[in-house]
């Protein structure tokens, strides 16, 4: 858990059926740093040629950028149950990759997820990516699925430390009764 107030990679991810973002961050002292971001394009094939795409791809990012933490957006909607059954399909599959790899899994709500970076837990697309834009310095507007997944891994990093810090308040104000 992040809350250890030292320094923690977190990949955060945007899971979906034919787009997949992912972001990671070292984050430390409430301050996140990009690392790494981008989309799994899932483009024609079945969905296990998809789900497949989805795992190889989080597991190769895995490998090569050692997160430490692994948070996803829970999934809250779908438009009719086939497309709810894909999605869930393909956020197991992001979801594996990690854990197979001994990732620790943490999941938020879309709305905890923007009420973090934007203060509205009902905020527009376009605003969560300014703010990810803004917060992580970065150069361009990430693409909306990258940056709905960075915002997930700074969801994560303020609300691991944020508990982290409770649980140290608690323990100090145990040892003065």
């Amino acid at each position: 858990m992040t809350g250890s107030l030292k320094p923690v990679r977190i990949l955060g991810i945007d899971p979906g059926s034919r787009i997949t973002g992912y972001g990671i961050i070292d984050f430390h002292k409430d301050h996140a740093r990009h690392v790494a971001s981008g989309c799994i394009q899932l483009r024609g094939g079945d969905l296990t040629v998809r789900l497949r795409a989805i795992f190889d791809g989080i597991t190769a990012i895995v490998e090569s950028e050692a997160p430490a933490e692994l948070a996803v957006e829970q999934v809250f909607f779908a438009r009719n149950a086939a497309s709810a059954l894909k999605l869930g399909q393909a956020r197991g599959a992001a979801l594996m990759a990690g854990i197979a790899r001994g990732l620790p899994l943490y999941e938020y709500s879309p709305n905890a997820v923007k009420q973090a970076v934007t203060g509205r837990g009902h905020a527009p697309k376009d605003q969560v990516q300014h703010m990810i834009k803004m917060l992580l310095c970065l150069r361009e507007l990430p693409a909306s699925d990258a940056a709905d997944a960075l915002a997930v891994a700074i969801c994560h990093g303020h609300t691991s430390q944020t508990r982290a810090r409770i649980a140290m308040s608690a323990a100090r104000a145990g040892t003065h009764r």
